[in-house]
């Protein structure tokens, strides 16, 4: 029988997907009745506790969680997120019940080996509750007691060579697209580039000293399957600068019916025949593309490499040759002044190794936002305050077109004193000089 009753999560199982609530009750009697005989190293009613604060939480519609104040491992600052219910008496299972964040492999490729490890050692030092994964991309172990966290942090360096990600005021743990591994639209190495700045920055990711979180993901096309240019400080999105190639006949393929379009992917459903004209010409954001005879042509400097037409065509279109990133800055999502997209920063840079030109870039921002930014003001909010010429300036970028997003509707032009020849002294007093005449 339930240790709590649990009338409001029971709805959360009527509904015709799989429930989270199902899986903590399996796991809640698997640990009740320890029939592998695990010598729990936290309260074997952890998981039931955590579904009766659960209960409560929706019952009050507040949360029972509260932040408890520092808790960690040795030497670090970051990867462990302290949890406190506020109702120890009545759930002493969850009286403290931390979350560990640890560091996802690259493209997040792993062993059965080790997921079986890893999954063997949380069953034993922790709660059995894991999210595969957290929204930054990390494994998300979900609830421990504070005597457990050394020994948990011990194994899993000593004995799977894991790191524990970010967590706090420091550099989050940086997140990548599967990339070349297995896509053929990624234009540059995104689980090279993701595993060498996690390498580079590990003082940065462990040992807060940032104003507030900032986040690394790396996409490895303009597809942005990991949603970089809406959450990350800075987004690093694949692109290329040369011609998207087209085969004319595969094009004629599309066209004719011959081939399915989106790769098969609506194949489920008659769309009716397909129509070049209305799917992709006339969703093509930059109006760069035209059907001339039966020859499809693209301005490539008109060209926002946005992918619609190569998702659509796949066997039509391919990503150029000459390819790299660019790099976006001050997405997140809403915290002070709401959620911000990224700006794009640096339209095209080599993602070549030892990547120092994009280092320099990373490291400037930092400089700029450690120095202005304000305590829990994200990169964009202090771009939103100070102004994006400020960041320019800040990491020695000259100003191009691509940085204006639209026209500016202060007419006013501001000069540096250092603009104006003889200053703006010479200036104020020539203004005098005529209204006394």
């Amino acid at each position: 029988m339930a240790k709590h009753e649990t009338p409001l999560l029971d709805q959360l199982e009527s509904g015709p997907w799989p429930s989270f609530v199902s899986d903590l009750k399996q796991e809640a009697a698997s640990r009740a009745k320890n029939e592998n005989n695990i010598e729990y190293q936290i309260p074997t009613d952890a998981v039931e506790d955590l579904i009766g604060v659960l209960e409560l939480s929706y019952k009050h519609g507040r949360t029972h969680w509260k932040h408890g104040g520092i808790v960690g491992v040795f030497g670090y600052g970051g990867g462990v997120i302290g949890r406190y219910c506020d109702q120890p008496e009545m759930f002493p299972g969850v009286a403290h019940f931390h979350t560990m964040r640890v560091n996802q492999p690259s493209g997040k490729f792993y062993t059965t080996d080790y997921l079986k490890k890893i999954c063997d050692l949380w069953e034993l030092r922790g709660s059995g509750v894991t999210n595969m994964h957290g929204s930054t991309g990390d494994i998300i172990l979900l609830g421990t007691t504070t005597p457990q966290l050394e020994e948990v942090f011990f194994e899993l360096t000593h004995k799977y060579n894991q790191d524990l990600g970010g967590s706090g005021s420091n550099l989050r743990t940086p997140a990548d697209c599967i990339g070349q591994a297995r896509c053929e639209y990624a234009c540059y190495d995104t689980q090279a580039i993701c595993h060498a700045l996690t390498i580079e920055y590990q003082d940065e990711l462990h040992r807060p000293a940032f104003p507030y979180k900032f986040k690394f993901k790396f996409d490895g096309c303009p597809n942005c399957c990991v949603a970089s240019i809406a959450r990350s400080d800075i987004s690093f999105i694949g692109t290329w600068k040369d011609d998207i190639k087209i085969d004319q006949e595969a094009v004629q393929a599309y066209i004719g019916g011959e081939f399915p379009p989106n790769a098969g992917a609506h194949s489920g459903r008659d769309w009716g025949a397909f129509d070049i004209e209305k799917e992709v010409i006339g969703l093509c954001p930059s109006k760069c593309m035209k059907m001339d005879g039966k020859t499809l042509k693209i301005d490539t400097k008109e060209c926002t490499r946005c992918m619609h037409c190569i998702n659509v065509m796949p066997r039509a279109l391919r990503i150029g040759d000459d390819r790299g990133l660019s790099m976006l800055v001050g997405a997140k999502a809403p915290i002070l002044d709401g959620a911000q997209m990224g700006s794009l920063l640096v339209p095209f840079i080599r993602a070549e190794e030892p990547y120092d030109e994009i280092k320099e870039v990373i490291e400037n921002i930092w400089d700029w936002w450690m120095e202005e930014g304000k305590n829990r003001e994200r990169l964009g909010e202090l771009i939103k305050r100070q102004g994006f010429q400020r960041l320019l300036e800040a990491t020695g970028i000259k100003a191009i077109p691509q940085h204006v997003s639209e026209p500016r509707s202060n007419p006013y032009i501001f000069w540096k004193a250092d603009e104006v020849p003889g200053g703006f002294d010479r200036d104020i007093n020539e203004f005098r000089k005529y209204h006394q005449r």
